[in-house]
C-alpha cells in the first residue's frame, strides 16, 4: 500500500486523502489524511441512496412505490445506459434511485428526495447516521460534502448491507456496478465505484476487486487542487493510485490462493 501513497503524495498542490479498507483482513490497511472534508459533489448520491434504502427498511416506502414527473438530465449518460427509460414519465423508486447512481442523474436524484419528505428530511436522516457528512440539493455546492472516514463507514453499510439482504440494498449496488467510469488496466467488473468531481475537486468512492472475492473498499479525495480543466497532472496521478491499488488487490489473491493451495 506505500507504492499507492507515495503516488497519492507526488500530488504537490492541494490536499489529498484516502482510506482502504480489506475485507479480507476486516480492517484498514491503508490511510492517509482520513479525517479530510471534500465536497463530495455526485458522489453524494451515494448517500441520498443509504437514505432512501433506510427509509424502505423502516417500510415508509416501498421499492415498488412510483415515482412521478420523471425526467433526465441531458448532460449525464441515461440515454446510452437506459435507453428504455428515455420516453418513461415514471419510474419505481428502486429504478430511479439505480439511475441516480449508474448515471450522476441530479434531475432523478432531486425527484427522488422530494419524493421522500424533502432535502432538509434527507439531509437530517443522513446526519443522524453520519455527523460529518452533509448534502444539498445543488451537487456543485461546497457544502455538499463528507468526512473522507465516513464515507467509508458509509460504503461498508451498504456493502455489508448487501451481503446480509441483497433485496434491500440492490439498488444501490445495481447503480455502482453499472455506471461508466473505466480505468485502463483495471478490468470493468472489477471497478464498481462513485466518483464526483469539481474544477478543484475529485472524489472516488467504491469497490475494487472481484466483488464476491474480499475485495478492498476505499475512498480518495482531493481538493484546492489547480484547475483540472487546464491541469491534469492530479487527476493522472490519482488513476496511477488507483492502478497500484489494484495491483495490491490482486496481489492479495495471489496470496490467498497460494495458502489455500499449501493447506489443502
Amino acid at each position: 500500500m506505500e507504492k499507492v501513497l507515495d503516488k497519492l503524495k507526488e500530488i504537490e498542490s492541494g490536499e489529498v486523502g484516502i482510506i482502504i479498507y480489506s475485507q479480507l483482513k476486516q480492517d484498514i490497511v491503508c490511510s492517509l489524511n482520513k479525517e479530510l472534508l471534500v465536497p463530495l459533489a455526485s458522489a453524494a448520491k451515494v448517500a441520498i441512496a443509504f437514505c432512501v434504502t433506510q427509509l424502505v427498511a423502516e417500510r415508509k416506502y416501498k421499492w415498488n412505490d412510483i415515482v412521478q414527473d420523471i425526467s433526465f438530465n441531458p448532460k449525464e449518460d441515461s440515454n446510452e445506459l437506459y435507453p428504455h427509460f428515455q420516453n418513461r414519465e415514471t419510474l419505481a423508486l428502486q429504478d430511479a434511485v439505480e439511475v441516480m447512481i449508474a448515471c450522476h442523474d441530479s434531475f432523478i436524484a432531486n425527484k427522488i428526495v422530494q419524493f421522500c419528505g424533502g432535502w432538509d428530511k434527507i439531509n437530517k436522516k443522513i446526519k443522524s447516521n453520519f455527523k460529518n457528512i452533509n448534502i444539498t440539493r445543488n451537487p456543485m455546492d461546497l457544502d455538499n460534502n463528507g468526512e473522507l472516514s465516513q464515507m467509508l463507514e458509509l460504503l461498508r453499510f451498504i456493502f455489508l448491507g448487501y451481503k446480509n439482504n441483497p433485496e434491500l440494498w440492490i439498488p444501490i449496488i445495481n447503480g455502482l456496478v453499472r455506471q461508466q467510469g473505466e480505468i485502463e488496466g483495471i478490468p470493468t467488473h472489477h471497478l464498481n465505484h462513485m466518483t464526483g468531481g469539481l474544477e478543484k475537486v475529485v472524489l472516488d468512492i467504491g469497490i475494487i476487486g472481484e466483488f464476491t472475492q474480499n475485495p478492498l473498499l476505499y475512498v480518495l479525495g482531493a481538493k484546492d487542487l489547480p484547475s483540472r480543466y487546464k491541469d491534469k497532472v492530479a487527476d493522472e496521478k490519482i488513476i496511477d493510485a488507483m492502478k497500484l491499488l489494484y495491483i495490491e488487490y490482486s496481489n492479495q489473491e495471489t496470496e490467498t490462493k497460494s495458502e489455500w493451495s499449501v493447506n489443502s
